[in-house]
């Protein structure tokens, strides 16, 4: 693998760049896949990526725990956050994790998607003990990848270039993965949390660096799929398209998108998206008090066979069950009426049980399947 990766960087990737899957290609993949439902997973136990992935070692059995309710459920794939620091710290160290996490979801027959950067949250990440979560606010600990340091320091970018190659080209072939989420909203700037502190010229550097991680990424020659969610705007006609959704849309395999409006709009975007004549994945939804329930929008995901990832697992240290406007009035002396995230307690017992009765009615849960030829 190291051979492997020196000849990249000797000969150039452009000179190894292989081509973007073709439409068949990727609607031949998606042909051989169930109806993909997950969750954005991070375990109750951890705040941030940092703290699921850095060198204190996950808690097998409390892992364990949650991804045997994700399969009670029907799951079959969840979207997990990996970051650029573990990697950096110690490679060899971070890809045992990744395979014992890997292992561990086999076991239940779970396919996840892995993110590999992400523009949302606090954009100064730093390896160690993690911060407690900051009392009634929403996602208070979640960090950046890359932080703003790296991304300000092109001399970091061979560094980042080796993280993205390194880690897909030792999963390239490997069945477990479901697909390579390159990019989580790469234009976010988080107006409502950490603006004031973000570089002021972040959208310039992520818009030159985006196009790159693709390169990177697409140069390894992985058998699953890339790609890279749009999150906002107006996607009705390639006319329309932002800079950013522009390279999301012509660069990634298969198209994803996050929605946490009501089912009127989340039916809307995905026939937009049918233009493109590719799978659609649905990345993030679900925010109850804004219309975006598991009762309205996964029958729409259903009927179209659009994967559907909801936010939000288990209510732990990451407080997703708060709204986003608890960064600006945090709910610390009151639960709010309605959760905003999240499936179940950090006991296991479910937020609403007419909410899981449903994802397992339309997962098909205790329903005996043909086996696929």
């Amino acid at each position: 693998m190291r051979l492997f990766l020196i000849a990249l960087s000797l000969v150039g990737v452009s000179l190894a760049q292989p081509p973007r899957w073709t439409e068949k290609a990727a609607n031949d993949w998606y042909a051989k896949q169930p109806w993909l439902v997950g969750s954005n997973y991070l375990p109750a136990t951890a705040i941030n990526q940092l703290e699921m992935w850095g060198a204190e070692p996950l808690d097998p059995v409390w892992v364990e725990t949650e991804l045997k309710r994700a399969e009670l459920l029907g799951l079959n794939t969840l979207r997990v956050f990996l970051h650029d620091l573990p990697w950096k710290a110690d490679e060899s160290a971070f890809e045992h994790r990744i395979d014992r996490f890997l292992t561990m979801c086999d076991r239940h027959h779970i396919k996840p998607i892995f993110v590999l950067f992400d523009s949302c949250w606090d954009p100064f990440p730093v390896m160690g003990t993690q911060r407690d979560p900051k009392p009634g606010v929403h996602n208070s600990g979640w960090v950046q990848s890359p932080g703003a340091p790296a991304l300000m320091d092109p001399a970091q970018y061979e560094r980042l270039r080796q993280y993205v190659q390194g880690l897909i080209a030792n999963y390239r072939y490997d069945k477990r993965i479901l697909a390579w989420d390159l990019w989580n909203e790469p234009d976010n700037t988080n107006e409502n949390s950490y603006n004031r502190i973000e570089p002021v010229n972040k959208k310039q550097l992520v818009l030159a660096l985006l196009p790159k991680v693709f390169e990177w990424a697409r140069a390894v020659v992985p058998e699953q799929p890339l790609t890279s969610g749009l999150w906002k705007g107006d996607w009705s006609s390639p006319g329309k398209l932002s800079p950013f959704e522009k390279i999301q849309i012509e660069q990634s395999d298969v198209i994803s998108f996050h929605n946490y409006d009501g089912p009127a709009e989340f039916e809307k975007r995905i026939l937009w998206l049918q233009a493109w004549k590719r799978p659609i994945l649905c990345t993030e939804f679900m925010a109850r008090p804004r219309g975006s329930t598991f009762q309205n929008i996964l029958p729409i995901a259903k009927k179209y066979k659009v994967a559907a990832i909801n936010w939000g697992f288990v209510n732990g240290k990451s407080q997703t069950n708060l709204p986003w406007d608890s960064w600006q009035k945090p709910y610390v002396d009151k639960e709010p009426d309605v959760w905003f995230h999240d499936i179940f307690q950090k006991d296991g017992a479910p937020y609403r049980q007419d909410e899981v009765d449903l994802i397992k009615q339309l997962n098909e849960v205790g329903v005996k399947k043909p086996k696929k030829k």
